[in-house]
């Protein structure tokens, strides 16, 4: 069906490195006694500045010249399409989750040092379980952003696994907090933030099973724009309004500007 060749490994190592970030989150949460507001806004800020740049500047360029090589001038009407398709999709599984539920629901460290009989351990459990089948479930389109964007160019691709990878640190948290309170188990508070993360790699794989052979210049056009719009839609509904609920708005700004202006002057030089 198709060869695995060095880009197919390093598209799959860097979709693995951007999932399990959610263990880092977890981590996070047993090692320090404080959430760094003002580091993580900064960070998700980033994040965000890096995957809009990416979206705008590279993948739908891309996207439309490959589309209209393969369909003529109709290929670019295929682009727009499958652009707004992809943030439909990402918008769709977004709005299933229950906000109590949402894994980008604001979750800090100090949340683990609250006292037991605030909580109802069972219902901290079920949260904690059901967060974690969330994470995966909204993760598995991210592992095939990554995944499709290393194949084609691995220097987008580590960026784009370096975002992927900022914005999963508080997911983790959310997942770990909750069942670490319900179990008083760091391991499997860890474990379950650790597993929802592979939802990734197994979107790359499935990606690599259903794509891989079939990947030309139209494909590749449509795949593209399709995941810019979720790039863009993870950003604007996710990561910048994250940013600002951790820290302060300027630092979310001057995140994004910083996490823009790096991935232009990396593109521009590579």
């Amino acid at each position: 069906m198709f060869g695995i060749d060095n880009t197919v490994l390093i598209a799959f190592g860097l979709t693995l490195f951007a999932g399990l970030s959610t263990g880092v989150g977890s981590a996070l949460a047993f090692f320090t006694k404080r959430t760094n507001t003002k580091a993580l806004s900064l960070a998700l800020g980033f994040s965000a500045g890096v995957m809009i740049y990416v979206s705008f500047v590279e993948m739908l360029p891309m996207g439309f010249d490959k589309a209209e090589s393969a369909f003529g001038y109709v290929g670019a009407w295929y682009v727009v399409g499958a652009f707004f398709l992809g943030i439909g999709i990402v918008a769709l599984i977004d709005k299933l989750i229950p906000s109590f539920e949402n894994p980008h629901e604001v979750h800090k460290v100090e949340d683990m040092e609250q006292e037991d009989d605030e909580h109802n351990h069972r219902e901290l459990m079920r949260l904690g379980v059901l967060t974690a089948i969330a994470l995966a479930i909204h993760n598995f389109p991210e592992g095939l952003v990554t995944f499709i964007s290393a194949l084609d160019n691995v220097n987008v691709g580590i960026s784009i696994a370096i975002a992927v990878a900022i914005h999963n640190i508080p997911e983790g948290i959310a997942v770990s907090v909750p069942i670490y309170y319900a179990t008083k188990s760091k391991k499997k508070a860890f474990w379950y933030s650790f597993l929802s993360g592979l939802a990734e790699p197994l979107g790359a794989f499935l990606g690599c099973l259903f794509f891989c052979s079939i990947l030309n210049d139209g494909a590749y056009g449509i795949i593209f724009a399709a995941v810019a719009g979720v790039m863009i839609f993870v950003s604007l509904d996710e990561l910048l309004p994250a940013a600002r609920r951790y820290g302060e708005h300027h630092l979310a700004i001057y995140g994004l500007i910083a996490g823009m202006a790096i991935m232009a002057v990396s593109l521009l030089i590579i």
